[in-house]
């Protein structure tokens, strides 16, 4: 269980550092899902990316991974208001299906579950069994 544990932190720390860096490389997609209600788009989505590559990166040095684990918990529940923002707006957003959209609210559940995985003690630990 080690190893499996071990290697999905590696998928997801790979996850949050390109869908990080993705937010500089196309701010454009992130700005069009930003709910309206919220100030400064463009710096939210910029916020955004640099905690994901951040939290990412922090995720794999073992002193670190519970508190980068607590941050990637935190910035999912930030960003979940983009999700229902566009779910609930699925005319904005032609491109996907409006099933997709919805479906992606209970997969954040599921990222948030598995961030949350490596909160508890014990999950810095990078042991295999030989």
């Amino acid at each position: 269980m080690q190893q499996l544990k071990l290697i999905l932190k590696f998928l997801l720390a790979i996850f949050f550092v390109l869908a990080g860096l993705n937010h500089f490389l196309n701010p454009a997609f992130y700005l069009k899902i930003v709910p309206p209600y919220l100030p400064w788009h463009l710096l939210l989505v910029y916020l955004s990316g640099f905690f994901e590559i951040l939290f990412g990166c922090l995720l794999l040095i073992p002193r670190l991974t519970a508190l980068a684990a607590w941050g990637l918990v935190a910035l999912l529940i930030a960003v979940f208001p983009a999700n229902i923002h566009m779910a609930v707006n699925h005319d904005l957003f032609s491109a996907y299906s409006v099933t997709a959209l919805w479906l992606r609210l209970p997969l954040q559940f599921v990222l948030i579950a598995w961030a949350y995985w490596y909160t508890r003690p014990g999950s810095s630990k990078t042991r295999v069994a030989a």
